[in-house]
Formats: structure tokens, C-alpha cells, sequence
């Protein structure tokens, strides 16, 4: 006899109870009509992940205990489909992360996570409390058990569902997504499973939170470790697999992605939900006719749609006459609004102004910051007029170093590429043009300048970019010591200056708008250094 598990891939909402709901029911009809036994959502599937500080709240698990008793009623109509709901729930002995099964209008039973997150991104243990009790039901003969997410990263929860009588693990997830995070899950549940002899389903969130994507990439794997279904990347699906007692049948497998195809991918999702379930009407891009403004600008329309990007062009009397031409011949491309406002009057009004002030003294980065917070004050203006949202178009190893302008090129809602490295950005245009050419090649062929004096360009204040994002690389996202990265090979006066810079602008970054993470560390929710600090590696 078979059974039929269903991997529910749902993109939820935080605090959507309703919306969220409506997607549960959905997905579990179709399942059923499918012939569905059980159908497994993906960790806290009825609240969204990560709720954050809302898990502190008592109305919210009030609101949340209305909602999953009007699910579990609902889903009574889907006669003997036993359905995997994750909820949070208060106790008296605390609050804890569970996962309930629901069939025909009852609760068979809850399970509550044992193994809470408290590093990179996740602060569970600030609003969990831990579980140790197994929970396992029963489904034709074959025994279920369920772990959430963080569980099957370690050995002591599927031991435990094992020694329960767990043949099969159902395990809840929302695990968001850095480069290569693929490979990492797969490593550590083949060695679990191996370890305990249980097959595992794997069901993962997908969508977009605040800076954090869920990119899906559920499955199913056997107790050998092998990958017998995997679903979709970066996108709603649902899945049926056949288990022959406790075996899962080989089924669909999505096609791996390059990295490139993978953050893009993960990029426009992030674009639409945050946009999209923030109700933002529409984005503003600041053009420059550089290559983080082109991606930016490429991603909003391919997250958005052409007719709710506006595109901006606010030359100076530095701006070089191919930026003019290639803003103009990108976004006729791509179809979007574009406008061009001149900053040339306002810089003049300010140097009038500040002439008093500033006579007797050399020109310097003053004059050129003045220049990128005139056109921040213009996007922000359109902003406030039409209601539309600045994206940001600075990236990581801009971020790191602080060759960004507070209130300047840094003013928006949402920094889109802020954690894509500069040597990252061209691999994501190249990328991009092989779908269709919307970045003229000039655009990626150029010396990178901000065009904010005569002749600039970024080498002229920077190491060139390889050598920059490799030490920011190893300093930043791997950790490692400037002892380290100098037995690497760097320079040492590379190494100095660039990791001088990245401690003396956490001021700035601090500052910045939220943006996408895409590597398993990014300046935001991971990264937590003081501003104030004597500390020298």
C-alpha cells in the first residue's frame, strides 16, 4: 500500500493570517484532489517566518490560535488528509515553535522544536522555549515523525522521532537562502537520515522577508541519502510523492542552477515580495549609466513589470556623455519611464551658498557628496510626491569600504544589491544578457566612476575590485584575521586599508536601507559590530 505525501511550497505573509490561511486550503485541495494522505507546509506556514519581536506579543498567538482553529475546521471537508500546520503557541510553561496535524476537524497532535537557532540570522532562543518530546502518527501502516527545520541540523531530535517508531521524517522548514546553501542541506541530511535509517521530507518557505529569501528547493530524500524529488527554486509549488511503505519513489527533480541564474533568481523575488506585500505602487531607479544602477533597474523591471519602474537621470557637469547615451538606449529596452533632471542648477546654488564657507579651500569629496545628496533629495522627493520607493543601487563592496554617501546615493527604502559584491554585479549582468540584452555591453566594458569630478573613477580611490572583495571576502564573511589574509599573499597596505575601512564606516552602514542577502553573511542581521570600539586585529 502506498502513501501519498504532498510537499505544500508556500510563500507566506508575516501576521496574514487570512491570506495565509487561503493559501494553506488552497494547496491542501489540490493535494487532495491529487489523492493526497498527508501534506506538509512549511515551518510557522500560518504566521510567516521570521515573525521577530511580534512573537512577544500575546495578541499575537491569540490571533494565531483563532486562525489555526478556523483552518482546522475548514480543512475538515478534505476527508482523512492529515495536514502539517506550523503555528507558534503560548503555554504556561513558555512559547515554542510547533508544527500540529490536523484531519477531519481535529488535532491528532502537536510537536513543539527542540533545537532553537541563535546565530547568523536567527534569534529563536530569544523567543522560544525548547521541547524534547518525539511526536509520531501514523498513516496505512507507515509512521511519520515530525522535526522543524533546525532539528535535523543536529542528531538528537531525529534520534529521538526514531526511537518514537519514526520510519519517515516530515520536517517543516524555513531556511533561508545563501549562495550554495543547497549544498549545505544536503550534506547534513543525508548524514542524519544514513545515521538513523528514516527517509526525510523536506519542506522549505519560499518568498521574500524583509532582507531575508526563502528560495523552496524542497525534497525528499531516501534513508541512503539519495535525492528522490526536488522542487522548484525560488518559486510556489507542490509536489506528490509516493512512499511504498517507508521508500519514497524516484520523482520530478528541478534542474540545479548555476549561482549566477540563483541570485538573480533570488533577487527578483525579493524585489517583488518586498514591494508587493508592502504595497508599495511602484519603484524609482536613479540611473547613472553605470553597472549597479543597469542591475538594479533590470531586476525591478523583472520582479516588477516595465509599467511600475520609473527610471531617473540626473546628470551634473561631470556626467560623461556615454552615461547619457547608454541610460537612454537601456531603458529603451526595457520600456520604462525615464526621465532626466539636471542637478546642474542646485550644485550651483549650493556653491553659491557655501561660498563664504568654503573660500580659501581646495575642492574635495564635500563638493562631490553634495552632488550625490542633490539627487538623493530629488528621488526622495518623487518618492514623497507619488508614492513610489527609492531602490537603492549601491553594492556590498561599496557598503564595506563607505564609497557611498550618507543621505546621498544611500537614501531609499530598499538596497537591492547590497549584498552582492562589485566582481558579483558583473557576473549578474553578463548573466542577465544571456535571457535578452538589455545592459548595453558599454555599460559592462567601462571603467566603474561615480562621475562626481573631472576624469574619476573608483580605482582612483580603491584597490581594483578583485583584490578588494577577495580581502573583504576573508575578513568579512569567513572571519578570518588580517594575520591570515596576509599569508594568503595579499599586500599588506591592501589589507590595512581595506580593513581599516570597513571598521570606521559601520557608522554608515547602520544607516543604510534593509536590503537582499544572498551569502551566508551579509552587513545587517549577521553582521553586529560596535560603532564605538578600540578593538585592532
Amino acid at each position: 500500500m502506498t502513501v501519498k505525501v504532498a510537499i505544500a511550497q508556500i510563500n507566506s505573509i508575516v501576521g496574514d493570517f487570512v491570506g495565509n490561511s487561503a493559501k494553506i486550503i488552497e494547496f491542501c485541495r489540490r493535494a487532495a484532489a491529487q489523492g493526497a494522505d498527508i501534506v506538509v507546509t512549511p515551518e510557522l506556514s500560518l504566521v510567516g517566518y521570521p515573525p521577530e519581536d511580534l512573537l512577544l506579543r500575546r495578541s499575537f498567538y491569540a490571533k494565531s490560535a483563532q486562525a489555526f482553529d478556523a483552518l482546522t475546521c475548514e480543512l475538515a471537508s478534505l476527508h482523512d488528509v492529515h495536514v502539517v500546520i506550523g503555528h507558534p503557541i503560548w503555554r504556561d510553561e513558555g512559547r515554542f515553535n510547533a508544527a500540529s496535524v490536523v484531519m477531519n476537524g481535529a488535532v491528532l497532535g502537536t510537536y513543539c522544536k527542540n533545537d532553537l537557532p541563535n546565530d547568523t540570522v536567527f534569534d529563536e532562543e530569544r523567543y522560544f522555549s525548547s521541547a524534547d518530546q518525539p511526536f509520531v502518527f501514523e498513516v496505512k501502516g507507515v509512521r511519520f515523525g515530525l522535526n522543524i527545520c533546525e532539528d535535523t541540523w543536529s542528531l538528537h531530535a531525529p534520534a529521538r522521532a526514531k526511537a518514537a517508531g519514526a520510519q519517515v521524517l516530515l520536517v517543516p522548514n524555513a531556511s533561508p537562502y545563501h549562495m550554495n546553501k543547497q549544498h549545505l542541506r544536503y550534506e547534513v541530511m543525508r548524514a542524519n537520515v544514513i545515521a538513523q535509517g528514516l527517509s526525510l521530507v523536506y519542506a522549505n518557505l519560499i518568498g521574500g522577508q524583509d532582507e531575508l529569501i526563502f528560495d523552496g528547493d524542497s525534497f525528499v530524500m531516501n534513508k541512503d541519502g539519495e535525492i528522490c524529488v526536488q522542487l522548484q527554486h525560488f518559486e510556489e509549488d507542490m509536489q506528490i510523492v509516493e512512499f511504498i511503505g517507508a521508500d519514497p519513489r524516484r520523482g520530478p527533480a528541478s534542474t540545479e542552477l548555476p549561482v549566477p541564474a540563483q541570485v538573480y533568481k533570488g533577487l527578483v523575488l525579493g524585489v517583488h515580495d518586498y514591494i508587493s506585500k508592502n504595497g508599495f505602487p511602484s519603484v524609482i531607479v536613479g540611473l547613472s549609466g553605470g553597472v549597479d544602477s543597469a542591475l538594479t533597474l533590470a531586476l525591478a523591471v523583472d520582479a516588477l513589470g516595465a509599467d511600475k519602474v520609473r527610471a531617473v537621470m540626473m546628470p551634473s557637469p561631470y556626467t560623461a556623455e556615454i552615461s547619457w547615451l547608454d541610460s537612454r538606449e537601456m531603458v529603451r529596452r526595457l520600456g520604462v519611464r525615464y526621465d532626466e533632471i539636471s542637478i546642474n542648477d542646485c550644485f550651483s546654488t549650493f556653491r553659491c551658498t557655501l561660498a563664504t564657507e568654503f573660500s580659501g579651500l581646495p575642492e574635495d569629496t564635500t563638493e562631490e557628496n553634495i552632488q550625490a545628496r542633490i539627487r538623493g533629495t530629488i528621488l526622495m522627493a518623487l518618492s514623497n510626491k507619488h508614492g513610489s520607493i527609492v531602490l537603492t543601487t549601491g553594492n556590498k563592496s561599496e557598503m564595506a569600504v563607505g564609497y557611498c554617501t550618507l543621505y546621498g546615493d544611500m537614501a531609499g527604502g530598499f538596497a537591492v544589491i547590497k549584498d552582492i559584491a562589485k566582481t558579483l554585479v558583473y557576473q549578474l549582468c553578463d548573466y542577465r544578457n544571456t535571457l535578452s540584452e538589455v545592459i548595453p555591453q558599454r555599460i559592462l566594458s567601462r571603467a566603474p566612476s561615480a562621475e562626481l569630478r573631472p576624469g574619476q573613477t573608483d580605482q582612483d580611490s580603491l584597490p581594483p575590485y578583485e583584490v578588494l572583495d577577495a580581502i573583504m571576502q576573508r575578513y568579512m564573511e569567513e572571519n578570518q584575521s588580517v594575520a591570515e589574509i596576509l599569508a594568503a599573499g595579499y599586500r599588506p597596505e591592501d589589507v590595512d586599508r581595506i580593513t581599516h575601512l570597513i571598521r570606521i564606516n559601520e557608522y554608515k552602514r547602520r544607516q543604510a536601507p534593509i536590503g537582499i542577502r544572498v551569502t551566508h553573511r551579509a552587513f545587517g542581521r549577521d553582521w553586529r559590530y560596535p560603532i564605538t570600539s578600540k578593538f585592532r586585529d
